[in-house]
């Protein structure tokens, strides 16, 4: 695997200069994507030099270089993670056989499929957070946003070569659809509903980054056992990139807490109204923002008994989390997973065969790593002495997608009526008043080492830099 070859217009490390035909076309879509960027990038940033990192090898020893640069110079490119020739197909029934380099006939529309969805959410996530920089509340809160927008950016790029190389007139159209789509658009909407929410205000951002990225992570980790391996290699790569995106979720929600636990003891209070007053987001908001956002990225995982799941399976296609360190026949034959239901207004448990619940097996997965997080910030709120804790819903709450699609599950998994539900959603969900109230807070920082007063500075600067470094040079 060479090292990525900055000297091309498209950066890459694929020998892109050897095959000229997919060198021309995907030349010719890079003026659409930074057209794009143009258009729906983050808003009235093209002048800034911001303080990025970029990938400069694959080793996972030392791929990133830090340097400020504008953001529609940066070099966004095609990176894959070195090739294991000895590596099998690990799963599914075609388990045991060469990884392919190539797409197989009978799976072309279901992988097409896959990436496609994949590549959507990238440039997805940069429309929805557009407006952010607008309302950063450090210089080094705004260098994380854009960092995470490039790759972002970067991610698309992935998702794009693939459907270039590998599927044809089929898959430069879609590349061009993914240019099409519109977060938010009545009209032309992106293909998944969390992608098209809107993400008004930091607190969402970092809610965001939380949850949202998080589903990515397992999502990027699935495809990453692909028998694609193309798709495999791409993913892994990924993989590096995102954990910075949760990085700033995690990091972030930490630092809004710390700020509101500081100012609740500096009063000696935990009244809402009076912490608002004094300029910082009461605990119960985090909550509501909490709930909502766990609630509909959950959703993205799909419907909890899917054939479309058994099949990408089966056919090797799309695995498990870490699906290597699992102990059964990866296979699944005859295994079953337990699944919650609703019977006589009660939660119920019943099995069916694990092929079809692998979308629960990943959200069950996902839950129990966000779970670990929501631990950590409980930690933050208990060494300032104060006994609140925050806590993930039930994860029936608030669904859209699958059996609990339409059944109102209350956060601690009591099913209710309509209006119990009506009564408690103010309670449970980030409300139009919640929103406002967190919106009014929001104004620009750009003195370096400055941040708004609803949050507390971080702990460390970026790449050993300190936290006051000019992170973004406002031009």
């Amino acid at each position: 695997m060479p090292d990525i070859n900055y000297s091309e217009k498209i950066p890459n490390n694929v020998n892109l200069g050897d095959d000229r035909t997919l060198q021309r076309a995907l030349e010719q879509w890079q003026p659409n994507f930074l057209s794009w960027w143009k258009d729906m990038g983050p808003e009235g940033s093209l002048g800034y030099d911001v303080y990025l990192r970029t990938a400069v090898s694959v080793d996972p020893g030392g791929w990133a270089h830090f340097d400020h640069v504008k953001m529609p110079d940066y070099r966004w490119g095609i990176f894959l993670t070195p090739a294991d020739a000895a590596r099998p197909i690990q799963f599914g029934e075609n388990k045991g056989k060469p990884v392919w380099q190539e797409v197989p006939g009978e799976y072309r529309a279901n992988l097409r499929r896959i990436i496609v969805t994949q590549g959507d959410t990238e440039p997805a996530s940069v429309e929805q957070q557009r407006h952010l920089g607008l309302t950063a509340p450090s210089v080094y809160d705004a260098r994380n946003l854009f960092q995470v927008n490039v790759e972002e950016g970067r991610h698309l790029w992935a998702m794009v070569y693939l459907l270039h190389k590998h599927f044809g007139r089929d898959g430069r159209e879609e590349a061009e659809a993914l240019l099409a789509r519109r977060s938010g658009d009545g009209d032309n909407p992106r293909i998944l509903g969390a992608f098209n929410e809107p993400t008004p205000d930091w607190l969402a951002f970092f809610m965001f980054t939380y949850f949202t990225d998080r589903d990515g992570k397992f999502q990027l980790s699935a495809l990453a056992e692909s028998g694609f391996d193309p798709l495999a290699r791409t993913t892994k790569f990924m993989l590096t990139e995102e954990a910075h995106h949760m990085f700033v979720g995690e990091s972030g929600v930490s630092r809004v807490i710390q700020r509101t636990c500081a100012v609740m003891n500096d009063l000696k209070t935990d009244d809402p109204k009076t912490l608002r007053a004094a300029g910082v987001v009461d605990l119960p908001t985090i909550q509501r923002y909490l709930n909502t956002h766990y609630s509909v990225t959950i959703d993205l995982f799909g419907a909890d008994v899917s054939s479309n799941a058994a099949t990408f399976y089966s056919a090797g296609l799309k695995g498990r989390y870490e699906e290597p360190k699992r102990t059964d026949d990866h296979l699944l034959t005859g295994a079953t997973y337990k699944l919650l239901d609703v019977k006589d207004g009660a939660l119920v448990e019943r099995e069916v065969p694990m092929l079809n619940a692998l979308n629960e097996v990943l959200r069950d997965d996902f839950i129990k790593d966000s779970v670990a997080g929501v631990g950590r910030w409980n930690k933050v709120i208990e060494k300032a002495g104060i006994a609140v804790r925050l806590t993930v819903p039930h994860k029936a709450f608030n669904r859209q997608i699958g059996t609990f699609a339409g059944v109102k599950v209350a956060p601690d998994g009591r099913v209710v009526d309509e209006a119990a539900w009506a009564r408690g959603v103010p309670t449970w969900l980030a409300t139009a008043e919640d929103r406002a109230f967190v919106s009014s807070l929001m104004g620009r920082v750009t003195t370096p080492g400055q941040f708004a007063s609803w949050i507390a500075p971080p702990a460390i600067g970026v790449n050993k830099n300190p936290v006051d470094f000019e992170y973004v040079r406002f031009n």
